[in-house]
């Protein structure tokens, strides 16, 4: 028990001595530490209900309400708050569903390689050249714009990349000597491609996943903001479509989230670059 509070220790020790060395990692954290704080406390830190239509409508801010009203009378502000918790939820479950599928599809065709790597790769290849977004906006439109729709098509779409990242290490990894050791020993290709050659390879794909958490938000917000959003739910992107038709009226419903929006994309963007740099031996070796 003693050993595994060291080993933990020592752990989370480099962990966090790899993000205070790397700028892009340290400010991307810190960003996004701040926001989950945020995400986390939001019923305390809210000032009002964000589904209530109690106040005055498009009021601009003030003491009652610090970042204004939209045009149902809402808070803004609290609207920001709740607003985090749908964007970071499409954001990660949609990366983590990009990054599931790229992994397996791209650990398979790297690894088999032969008819099976040949098929993939069409298969990947086709994707990289659909515009994805016209897919997307398709595929809502004919099946609705609930939140489990729009988490489920956007990590559907975005695999590609990190199939072709997990395709090109499985192929690099399975010529190692100690994969063709335990080849050599009778292992199972199905264990090797799971014990050996997606743990050893996993790493740039964990960076390709941090960003593409960005797109998917930036793909939810391009969503809600031509009007396919869930309009049952509270998100930044849905905030800023429903303030475009006030733009001159009443800045503060569009400005305030697209700001907010931005400053998340920034923080998953810097600790993607972040990870980039520690994970990939290429960077190591000029540092």
């Amino acid at each position: 028990m003693a050993m595994v509070l060291v080993k933990k220790k020592i752990l989370f020790r480099n962990m966090f001595e790899t993000i205070r060395s790397n700028r892009l990692l340290k400010y991307g954290c810190i960003i996004l530490a701040f926001i989950l704080i945020v995400v986390a406390f939001a019923p305390w830190l809210a000032t009002y209900n964000p589904y209530k239509l109690e106040g005055e409508l498009l009021a601009p801010p003030s003491k009652e309400h610090w970042l204004g009203t939209d045009g149902l009378g809402r808070d803004v502000y609290s609207m920001l708050l709740y607003g985090a918790r749908t964007s970071l939820l499409i954001g990660i479950v949609s990366a983590l569903i990009s990054g599931i599928i790229g992994i397996l599809i791209g650990g398979v065709a790297g690894y088999f390689g032969g008819k099976i790597d040949r098929i993939i790769s069409e298969i990947i290849n086709i994707f990289l050249m659909i515009p994805t977004f016209f897919l997307i906006l398709i595929i809502i439109a004919l099946f609705g714009s609930s939140l489990f729709n729009v988490m489920l098509i956007i990590g559907l779409t975005s695999w590609p990349s990190n199939a072709r990242l997990m395709r090109v290490q499985a192929m690099s990894l399975k010529k190692r000597v100690f994969v063709q050791s335990v080849e050599a020993i009778g292992e199972n290709h199905l264990a090797i491609l799971f014990k050996y050659i997606i743990p050893n390879g996993i790493f740039p794909v964990i960076a390709n996943t941090t960003l593409s958490v960005a797109g998917a938000i930036l793909t939810e917000a391009g969503l809600s903001f031509l009007g396919l959003g869930d309009p049952n739910l509270i998100s930044w992107g849905q905030m800023i479509f429903e303030g475009k038709a006030y733009m001159i009226s009443a800045w503060w419903i569009s400005t305030f989230s697209g700001f907010a929006t931005v400053i998340l994309v920034v923080s998953f963007y810097l600790i993607g670059d972040g990870l980039n740099i520690v994970l990939n031996p290429k960077f190591k070796a000029k540092q």
